[in-house]
């Protein structure tokens, strides 16, 4: 969905301000908070690894401006770092709910901030350039999310968006990927310049494409 909000850079029309890029949006569940502070630091010291995916990055909560301004020196003081992106603020959680980012969970987990009745929870939404949600991630309050894990996830989204193939578990970058899509049961079809042979038909590795 489409949004305009008010942003740590001004107000924002989220798909204007995505444009052509691939797009990551996270929430947390308050400023001030220990687990989400170590987040932010740590998705800011990854900007150039987003920037070379193509992938423009903004976070929310329902906290205002204010408070997200504070925060962010608050984490270059303490992490040596600031928020290079922008922290929307979303007191009614209508972003929240358009993205389904409202928790089931019991949010007065240990070290996740006060308990509060209504809070955006802990989720990572990977948007494509055509504005068009392509993953979703949800994490418990009490648990870090893992950011590498997040960019392994741009990279496998990038690569099957631009060739007819799937990655297989624990891929990385540079490894064989499966081709796709797959032949029809039953049948063994033909194999690709450089696919390897494999004792299931379904399951055809080749180099990853360039």
């Amino acid at each position: 969905p489409d949004f305009t909000a008010e942003t740590t850079v001004g107000e924002l029309a989220f798909h204007d301000w995505l444009g052509h890029h691939w797009g990551m949006l996270f929430s947390h569940p308050g400023d001030f908070t220990p687990v989400c502070t170590t987040e932010l630091a740590a998705v800011a010291r990854l900007a150039p690894e987003f920037e070379r995916r193509r992938t423009r990055v903004i976070s929310l909560s329902a906290d205002a401006l204010a408070s997200h301004r504070q925060w962010s020196r608050e984490i270059a003081a303490s992490d040596g770092i600031a928020p290079n992106f922008p922290m929307i603020s979303d007191p009614e959680l209508e972003i929240a709910r358009a993205y389904d980012m409202l928790p089931a969970a019991d949010v007065s987990a240990p070290g996740c901030g006060p308990a509060l009745d209504r809070v955006a929870g802990r989720s990572v939404v990977i948007v494509t350039p055509g504005h068009r949600v392509a993953a979703m991630l949800s994490y418990p309050l009490a648990c870090g999310r893992n950011f590498h894990e997040v960019l392994r996830l741009l990279d496998a989204l990038q690569l099957t968006d631009r060739h007819p193939v799937a990655t297989p578990a624990d891929w990385v970058p540079g490894e064989p990927v499966l081709a796709s899509p797959v032949p029809a049961p039953g049948t063994r079809g033909l194999n690709r310049p450089g696919e390897r042979a494999v004792s299931k038909p379904y399951v055809r590795r080749i180099r990853q494409p360039l």
